[in-house]
């Protein structure tokens, strides 16, 4: 076998039921120059069974049996374990594409990106809620390095399962124990190291919705977890020169991203809203301005949260028009 040019990283607990066609997926690739490292987090079902039986059949496939540590834990273990330049994530629910690794490989051979992702397709269509359709909407629209970094504050822009990452800079940012979704940890670290994230932007990934995901259950991937996150870089990244801030938009969103920038004692100096009952007011010791009461930079740095990808468009154009900069003078964290 030739040597391999991606590590496929698989984490994998009690998935039986899926992993033969995950397995499957990635074994049909265009890049056959590949390993796959799959790490059995202590399955009590069949999971190990198949693991190793694709792996006595195929030599590109390797099973790393650990006890039943937690995802994080496994991750460590397998991307310890990875020995391609370039890293591509994989869940046991998941398919890729048969194109996936080819496409992500010859992106990355732009030397200014650190990583890349793609877009999902979620399935089964007919489990999708109009909040996880809107996700996939707000996924795809995100196409370049730029787009990447002005959303990253939105929610995770890339889907975790769809990045391929070079090694020498997992290594450098490994996966760590963190109190929020690990994903998102580690985009934020990418971004904040200044390294560059791209996309492919094509559906390469076919991401599987179900209410047993890790991610729909367990408490590190709750909502104020996300925030906690977001409030955490935001803190030591855009707000770092600063103990106050200007605070676009005051409802669900505002008022949860605000009382978490106050654990690291940053607090808004002003609030803007369009809400004419509430101009003039004061919420939390702040006044509640207009837009038209912005002016020009520089002033306080500001923060728009504000849900709705429609509602953050018309600010942002706003903004433009007031001669606000995005990710220099403001940042959209909703």
């Amino acid at each position: 076998m030739s040597e391999a040019r991606i590590s496929v990283l698989l984490p994998v607990r009690d998935a039986e039921a899926t992993l033969s066609a995950c397995l499957r997926s990635i074994a049909r690739q265009s890049e056959p120059r590949f390993e796959c490292v799959i790490v059995d987090d202590g399955s009590r079902d069949a999971s190990a069974e198949i693991a190793a039986d694709f792996a006595r059949r195929d030599p590109r496939f390797r099973v790393l049996r650990e006890a039943r540590r937690g995802l994080i834990a496994a991750l460590q273990r397998g991307a310890s374990d990875c020995r391609a330049p370039l890293v591509a994530r994989m869940d046991a629910d998941d398919c890729m594409d048969h194109r996936r690794l080819e496409c992500q490989r010859d992106a990355l051979e732009d030397a200014t990106l650190s990583a890349v992702g793609c877009h999902p397709r979620l399935f089964p269509r007919s489990a999708l809620g109009p909040g996880m359709r809107a996700y996939e909407q707000w996924l795809i629209g995100i196409d370049s390095p730029r787009r990447v970094r002005e959303e990253a504050f939105v929610e995770c822009p890339i889907a975790h399962p769809t990045l391929m990452i070079r090694r020498a800079v997992l290594e450098a940012l490994p996966y760590r124990e963190v109190d929020w979704p690990e994903d998102y940890d580690l985009l934020l670290r990418l971004l904040e190291a200044r390294h560059r994230v791209g996309v492919v932007a094509a559906p390469l990934l076919a991401w599987r919705h179900h209410p047993g995901r890790l991610s729909s259950n367990h408490p590190r991937y709750a909502q104020d977890r996300f925030t906690a996150c977001k409030a955490e870089f935001l803190a030591r990244g855009f707000l770092a020169r600063r103990d106050s801030y200007l605070l676009w938009g005051y409802g669900g969103t505002g008022r949860s991203l605000a009382r978490a920038l106050s654990r690291h004692a940053k607090r808004p100096q002003a609030i803007v809203e369009v809400h004419p009952r509430r101009l003039g007011r004061e919420i939390q010791g702040a006044p509640v301005i207009s837009p038209a009461q912005l002016g020009a930079p520089p002033r306080a740095p500001l923060l728009v949260s504000v849900a709705g990808a429609g509602p953050r468009s018309e600010i942002r154009a706003t903004l433009l028009r007031m001669g606000w900069r995005e990710g220099l003078d403001y940042v959209c964290a909703a």
